[in-house]
């Protein structure tokens, strides 16, 4: 089909000599991520509006992942959304990779991983990289994707700051610092699918990785795929309709100094079925200051623009993000 990227031609060496790579072991344990219904925080009573500000709290502890319903996007946005993804990722492969595709300010649209030098550091997958700011700019002809990624992302970042906000009382986090420091500008959705793979043994959808955000949140399809690592063992999180999924991101673990946990998470390659996702990714200006509450202090003082320009170093040196051990004391 004339819109797969051309996986196979572009890492046919790689391909030719992977019978000396074993395979992956996608086995894990299932499990349902702790569920938080957000109609609870609009309550009258006090006490179901603290029960339901713990619950998240003590997740996001626990596990640095969870799901909610009345989240605030309808049924209606989500269908749309899922009908836009499959619209724009169909699109002739020559086409999408065009950068005057959506019109975007950067290359938006990646796949696959240009630096692997093994199938293990291969992501079988595609996506749209899409600064907020750059919703409104999307060419004309895209008039339905953009009005229903708009309507998405306005209520997705509402969401983040409040879940921010909720999860910065009790631990010494300054009132308002998210409000400050976490501009539109700074944040951005990623749409993403992953291509059936027929050498899904061998690669991952999603390499294993924590995220750099201050928080994550996922809408994604039914498929399922998803997998967290928790006490050196993976899980699968089982796909929920009415739920959009929450994690904590490798700033917030620094600025909760550890409270929070920013969990490695992977997507696993399947072998005839395609899957969808929109992830949006709560972050903070280049200039942002992250310095943990609380001592012993675990992690030195950073600003978000040197942690990414140290994650791109240490990606391009070794194939892979170090993350926050580059910055314990």
């Amino acid at each position: 089909m004339d819109y797969e990227p051309p996986f196979l031609e572009k890492y046919k060496t790689l391909l030719q000599n992977s019978f000396a790579e074993s395979k992956n072991d996608y086995s894990c344990y299932s499990f349902e991520l702790p569920l938080i219904d957000l109609g609870k925080l609009n309550n009258l009573h006090h006490f179901e509006r603290n029960e339901c500000m713990e619950k998240i709290r003590e997740a996001a502890r626990k596990w640095g992942f969870f799901q909610v319903v009345n989240h605030g996007v309808s049924q209606q946005v989500l269908e749309s959304l899922q009908y836009e993804l499959i619209k724009v990722f169909h699109q002739p492969f020559e086409k999408k990779s065009e950068d005057i595709f959506l019109n975007l300010s950067d290359k938006s649209y990646r796949w696959g991983n240009p630096m692997a030098t093994s199938l293990r550091q291969l992501s079988w997958s595609e996506a749209f990289h899409i600064p907020l700011t750059d919703i409104s700019s999307m060419n004309s002809q895209h008039k339905t994707l953009r009005s229903t990624i708009e309507a998405f992302a306005t209520i997705v970042a509402h969401l983040a700051e409040n879940l921010a906000e909720i999860l910065s009382q009790k631990s010494g986090i300054k009132p308002g610092y998210f409000h400050e420091n976490c501009l539109p500008v700074a944040s951005y959705l990623r749409m993403n699918r992953y291509p059936p793979c027929p050498v899904s043994s061998k690669v991952f959808g999603l390499l294993p990785h924590s995220d750099s955000s201050f928080l994550t949140i996922l809408y994604q399809d039914q498929v399922g795929g998803l997998q967290l690592m928790r006490d050196g063992k993976w899980f699968g999180v089982k796909p929920n309709p009415n739920a959009l999924i929450v994690n904590i991101g490798d700033l917030f673990q620094a600025l909760s100094n550890g409270v929070y946990k920013s969990i490695k998470h992977r997507v696993i390659a399947a072998e005839k079925v395609e899957r969808f996702s929109v992830a949006y990714f709560y972050c903070p200006s280049n200039d942002a200051v992250i310095q943990g509450c609380g001592t012993p202090a675990l992690y030195r003082k950073l600003s978000f623009k040197e942690y990414k320009e140290q994650n791109e170093k240490d990606v391009k040196e070794t194939g892979d993000k170090v993350g926050l051990s580059r910055f314990l004391l």
